[in-house]
């Protein structure tokens, strides 16, 4: 049965990660698997692989085929090393302490190098948010420079304003409210009344005529 260490896709649409397993190369790349050896997570920084070194070193050796992925992922861990110094052993040029010695020396200096870019990784994280806070700091600087002349713009108005209503109230003299017990002034004059006509005489009675003697 050929058996292929490849990709075993897992996670969510835009952030997937994926399992490295040996399975049957006829099987589905998401199908049933022989056994899992390892998990490889792009989404950090740098990437997250946890494998099974002598696990993933025995499929080697029987004649397991690993992808090209699955082969790059295998080197960064080492797992292709060790399966050559094991190599040297089965034909005598090595001993097995001297392969544990040799992969133990390597593995040192690996995680010297992985330590050393985590670091400038965190330092070049550090400076980003450094400079972006600067940044921020000159962008509210010239912000408030900006807006200081029209705030003193509306100062300088209001103080015109109130200055305008001072001096019109002070120009207006107040209608000063009659004292109490001074007298209310003098009603308007009634117009004299209408004189009564003169009654017309009456005509003195016509006088009687004389009487005519006997």
């Amino acid at each position: 049965m050929p058996v292929k260490i490849r990709l075993q896709r897992h996670g969510k649409k835009g952030k997937p990660f994926y399992w490295v397993v040996a399975a049957d190369s006829r099987s589905k790349r998401d199908g049933k698997f022989l056994e899992k050896l390892g998990v490889y997570n792009p989404n950090t920084n740098p990437a997250t692989i946890e494998l099974n070194v002598d696990n993933s070193v025995k499929w080697l050796q029987n004649g397991a085929q690993p992808t090209d992925t699955a082969r790059a992922i295998l080197s960064y861990k080492g797992v292709m090393l060790k399966h050559h110094l094991l190599g040297g052993v089965r034909k005598g040029a090595l001993t097995e302490e001297q392969v544990e010695e040799r992969f133990n020396a390597w593995l040192s200096e690996k995680e010297n190098l992985i330590q050393a870019k985590k670091e400038g990784l965190n330092k070049e994280e550090a400076e980003a948010r450094a400079k972006a806070l600067e940044a921020e700091k000159e962008a509210n600087a010239k912000r408030i420079a900006a807006a200081a002349p029209a705030e003193e713009e509306v100062a300088e108005e209001a103080a015109e304003e109130v200055a305008a209503e001072t001096a019109t109230e002070e120009a207006t003299p107040e209608t000063e409210a009659p004292e109490a017990g001074e007298a209310e002034a003098p009603a308007a004059e009634e117009a004299p009344a209408t004189e009564e006509a003169p009654a017309t005489e009456e005509a003195p009675a016509a006088e009687e005529a004389p009487k005519k003697e006997d």
